[in-house]
Order: C-alpha cells, then sequence, then structure tokens
C-alpha cells in the first residue's frame, strides 16, 4: 500500500467514524445545544468534537484529490517490513493489557505493559525499567483515586482485595 492510499484510507475511515459517532448521537436523543438552567447537554462534545473531525477528514480528502500534500503525491510504500514488525508487537502488547484489565486490573496490567515495552521494545536496563513502571503505577493511582476519585478496574478478587488494603491505609493513615 502506498502512502497516498494510506492516506486516502485514513481519511474515508475517520469520516465515516465521524458521521457514525454524530449519528449515534442524535439517534440517542441527546441534546447537542444549551439546555436552559443547566448547561451544555449531553450530546455537546460528542457531537460538536465529531463534526469538526468530519471537516477536517473531508479537507484531507480534499487535498488528496488535489495532490497538494507531499503524501498525497508520494507513491512509496506506506510501511517497511522492519516497523511493521514493531507495529505488529506493540498491538499484540496492547491487546494483551486490554484483555489483563479484566483478570488483575489496571494498574498490574499497565505495569506489565510498560516493563516490557520498556524492557524489551525499548531496551532499558532493569533498574530503569523498575523505577519507570513503579514510578507510572504510583502516579496513575495518585492521579485517578485520590485527586480525581476515579476509581479504575481492579481485576479478579485477590487483586481487588489487594487494593482495598491500600485504600484503608490511605483512609486510616493519610486523611
Amino acid at each position: 500500500m502506498s502512502t497516498r492510499t494510506a492516506e486516502l484510507l485514513a481519511g474515508i475511515g475517520l469520516l465515516v467514524f465521524s458521521l457514525a459517532l454524530m449519528w449515534s448521537v442524535y439517534a440517542d436523543g441527546l441534546t447537542i445545544g444549551w439546555v436552559e438552567g443547566r448547561g451544555p447537554g449531553a450530546g455537546v462534545w460528542p457531537f460538536w468534537l465529531s463534526l469538526g473531525m468530519a471537516l477536517t477528514s473531508v479537507w484531507t480528502l480534499v487535498r488528496w484529490v488535489r495532490r497538494t500534500t507531499p503524501e498525497s503525491r508520494n507513491e512509496a510504500p506506506y510501511i517497511d517490513s522492519d516497523p511493521l514488525a514493531l507495529v505488529a508487537t506493540s498491538f499484540i502488547a496492547l491487546t494483551a493489557m486490554i484483555f489483563l484489565v479484566s483478570i488483575v486490573g489496571t494498574y498490574i496490567a499497565i505495569a506489565l505493559f510498560l516493563g516490557f515495552y520498556m524492557r524489551v521494545i525499548g531496551k532499558h536496563t532493569w533498574g530503569m525499567t523498575t523505577v519507570s513502571v513503579i514510578g507510572a503505577v504510583i502516579f496513575i493511582y495518585f492521579l485517578f483515586e485520590w485527586q480525581l476519585t476515579k476509581y479504575l478496574p481492579k481485576g479478579l478478587p485477590i487483586f481487588e482485595d489487594g487494593f482495598l488494603w491500600i485504600d484503608n491505609f490511605r483512609w486510616e493513615y493519610l486523611m
């Protein structure tokens, strides 16, 4: 597939996705305007952001037809075999992480993904990988659980019990 073809497919795909999201907001009966006394309706952001994305997709397609960008004139292969292997590895690792969230929870899944990516793909040292993984998990926990009070999935009960211990410690001794 050439870079030119990839740009065309991306423009069409994003346009279709945008229109589908706009239709979904409309079909669900969400208000896309201002609700008197309450503020913006539930569909304001999804609808108007989708409209913006649809318009930029149309603009991408117009530029593709006119061949005004370097990408729209580029007939070279879009991706070589070396980067394709990296993309495939990343896709498989990310899919595994998403699958693991329901089993081991968000934090452990993120730690495993980040650890794999840093150590195997990035070839970082074990020390750097360990510090980064622990730092990232603590940061995400602090941001979501403490500051935003949004509880992320903890996985199976055995993992959830471990986080309940952390939450109990936090509420008893740190609050």
